[in-house]
This record gives structure tokens, sequence and C-alpha cells, in this order.
């Protein structure tokens, strides 16, 4: 069998390769490939099928043929029966396909073997997810997120390679007892992890440096989570008037970009565009982009896109909320967002409230610039800036904090009582009441009593 596809790990230590780039450079832009899907349920829902199909032309994978079967559990040397698994290997031989792609998660083994089989590249869901990311990412961060989270599969998947890893080097001089050639490629890629693990923590700490200067400055920021392919970026464009990229295909944006958005009521807001979710997403992956999703985390509000038109819409919902929950962002008040209603009949722009009177979801379309203003007033009222309304007392050496009251034309009500001192009836918003608070110290001690306006 050849196996120069099969490179190790020390030949590729100074770049990794995507799952589905060859190791040999060829002339065809888009690889061929044989896909396969198992059903292990018995209604045999083929959206699971159709989003792989979706996943893989993302990958620049034009799909040859689609071999499906059924099955109650997976069997362990090659996922699919053996009858199956030598369909999948004649239909390589009959297409010439480049690659096989499964639309499951396949051990180290059941990749070897498949490998060993169809006698060429086998590529699971994880591997096509890694190969989209490492096409579109942009900026350093991703590529060194990217690249950590292509080593931790890769790490786990040493198994596969066939010839040469179970072997110490033979050449002049380097005979003798040492390392495996497997055991030299586990060793330099711990090695890169570690590297890259301590160049993603120095970009971090400059991302929370910036976060919490945000922060100092009492800016709100909005956060656009959402199933990928939703329309997050097309929004994200029609509120800021930005040029990010975004088109018909799934995890078009990978680098999250931030603008600055102005509010009535509300003032300057930071509203950050995220990469897109997918169900059955690797926790490796979700634990890699982490520090990306961080601005996720400490959101003040999120908006939570929704594909309108998607008739697996709940569950796309809950694969959204089940990754929210899983990087710590479970608590952060979110907004829904129904987006692409102009696919849909006899729906128009609105706004859904609560039983309490708190907007809950709008409905618009971010293509045809409908329901817009719906949003920016929903968002409004979740970030409108609490009224405090405060009876206070001042010494009269406190001039100066009584300047500052004044400055900010929020005083209502004054009295000089028979000591001298001030009474103070003030209105001022919340935002306002703790940068003061961080000026004067003593008025972090005052209990306030507030009212929304």
């Amino acid at each position: 069998m050849d196996n120069q596809y099969l490179l190790s790990a020390v030949e590729n230590s100074l770049e990794i390769s995507t799952a589905l780039s060859s190791s040999q450079q060829s002339e065809k832009t888009r690889d061929t490939a044989i896909v396969v899907h198992v059903f292990f349920a018995q209604d045999k829902n083929t959206d699971d099928l159709q989003e792989f199909l979706l996943l893989a032309d993302s990958a620049n994978v034009d799909v040859l043929d689609t071999i499906t079967t059924s099955r109650s559990t997976p069997q362990a040397k090659y996922f699919v029966g053996e009858g199956k698994a030598q369909e999948i290997a004649d239909a390589v031989q009959s297409h010439n396909a480049d690659v096989v792609l499964f639309n499951h998660q396949l051990t180290p083994a059941q990749t070897r073997n498949l490998e060993s089989l169809c006698h060429c590249r086998v590529v699971d869901r994880t591997g096509v997810i890694l190969d989209i990311f490492a096409q579109r990412a942009r900026s350093h961060e991703w590529k060194l997120q990217v690249e950590l989270a292509q080593l931790k599969h890769l790490s786990t998947r040493l198994v596969r390679r066939k010839t040469g890893l179970d072997q110490q080097k033979g050449a002049v001089g380097l005979r003798g007892p040492g390392e495996t050639q497997l055991e030299t490629d586990r060793r330099l890629i711990k090695v890169r992890i570690s590297q890259l693990q301590n160049r993603l923590a120095k970009v971090e700490k400059q991302r929370n440096q910036n976060r919490q200067t945000r922060q100092k400055a009492d800016i709100p920021t909005i956060s656009l989570v959402g199933y990928t392919n939703a329309g997050k970026s097309t929004l994200f464009n029609r509120l800021t008037n930005a040029k990010v990229y975004a088109a018909d295909q799934l995890f078009a944006t990978l680098d999250p970009t931030l603008r600055k958005l102005q509010i009535q009521d509300v003032g300057t807001t930071i509203l950050a565009d995220t990469v897109g979710f997918v169900r059955q997403l690797p926790h490796d992956l979700v634990s890699a982009f982490k520090s990306t999703l961080q601005e996720t985390v400490e959101a003040s509000l999120l908006l939570h896109v929704i594909d309108t038109a998607d008739s697996r819409k709940q569950e796309n919902i809950n694969a959204v909320n089940d990754v929210l929950e899983e990087i710590g962002a479970g608590q952060v008040p979110v907004l829904l967002v129904y987006n692409k209603i102009d696919l849909l009949e006899n729906v128009v722009p609105h706004i859904e409230y609560n039983d309490e009177n708190q907007p809950v979801a709008v409905y618009l379309s971010a293509q045809d610039e409908l329901g817009i203003h719906l949003l920016f007033e929903a968002i409004k009222v979740w970030l409108k800036n609490e009224i405090l309304y405060l009876s206070l007392i001042l010494q009269p050496r406190e001039g100066k904090l009584r300047h500052a009251f004044y400055q900010l034309d929020c005083v209502r009500h004054e009295q000089i009582s028979e000591q001298g001192e001030f009474l103070l009836n003030v209105q001022i918003d919340k935002i306002m009441w703790l940068k003061l608070c961080k000026q004067f110290s003593r008025l972090a001690d005052i209990k306030i009593q507030s009212e929304n306006v």
C-alpha cells in the first residue's frame, strides 16, 4: 500500500496541514469524496446528512457519491459493517475519490482500518470542521487556536500511521537505543501544543486588558450568537454598516469582529460577531476556542440569531444553548432574533413580549432590512440605564461632591439644614452613579433605591 499521504508529524512540525489536504500538492482545487452516513434511528431523518453535505461543500469538496446504512450500534473495526466497508472501498475505486468523509466521530483504530481498506484518506466529522476552520482563519489568534485544535486531534491519531512509527532511527550515527518515531512525534506535538498555549495565553491577556478597559468605562457589550449560517454576519453589517464577509455557507465567519454601536438612551455599546455553532461540536473544539468566545461569556446581552426558515430551528436553538452552557455563558441575558422572515409567508416584523412586558424575541429580515428598527427598540429596553432616585445628606466640607451633582444636572431639590448640611434629592442614571462611586468612595456605602423609567 502507498502510504505517502500519511506523513510523520515530524515532517509536518513547521506547518500542520489540514485534514483534507494531501501531503502532495494536488493540481486540483477541490478534493473529490465519498460521503458515509449511518442512521441509528428508525425514522432515518436526513437533515443531519444534508447538513454534513453543506459542511463538505464549505470545505471545498465535491461529493461523488453518498453511501448510507442503518445500524443499532457502531462496529468496532470499521464503524460500519464489513460488507458496507467493502462497498465504500469499491466506490472509492470506481469513482477514483480522494477521500472518504464520515458524518460521525471515528476512533483512531477505525480510521486506520478504513484507510487500509480504501487506500485513501478517511476524515471524520471533526476533521471536516477543523479543515473549514483552517481555511477560514485570518487573524493571528484564530490561526493559533486552529493549529492547537488540529494538534490535539492529531495527537490521538498517530496510531493510524502504518509504517515507520514503531521503528528507531537507523541511519549512520543514529543507531542504538533511543526514541521510536512514534515517541518522537508525540514529544514534538506535546512541545508544540505547549508553545501554542503560551502564545494564546499572551493574546488572551491582551484581550482581557481591552475588555477591562471597556468595563471601567461602563461600555456594555452585545454579542451575536447562533447556529452557523443563521445570518449573524449579515445582521452585524446591517447594524454597524461594517463590511464583514457574509455568505450562504457554514462557518463563513470565524474571526471575532468588534464594532461600536450607538443606541438611543443607551449610548455607546460594543457589538461582537462570533463564530457560529453546530450540532455535535466536539468538546476539544469548544475548549480550544474558549478564549475567543470570552466576549460572549462577559457580554451584557446576547442576540441569539435564529434561521426562522430552518425546519430544525428548535434543535439548532438547543444546540446553541448547550454550547453557551459549556462555555459558562448560560446566565447572560438573551434576546431571540428570528431572522430570514422574508423566506416565510404571512410573517411580518414584530416584537414578542413576556408577562413583565420585557421583549424576548424580535422577528426580522437582515437581508431585506425589515424590522431592524424593532431590534434597536428591544435592545434599548434591555440596556436602558436604570434611573436612581436618591436622598443624600452632604456635609459642608463636601462641596466638591455637591458641585459634581450640579454639573451632571441631576439635582431636583435642595435644602440646607440648621447645621449647614446639604439635603439633596437626586435623579441620576445608574451608570453615572457608579462612575461617581468610583470617584467618591463615600458614596459606595449609601443604600440606594431605584425605579425604572
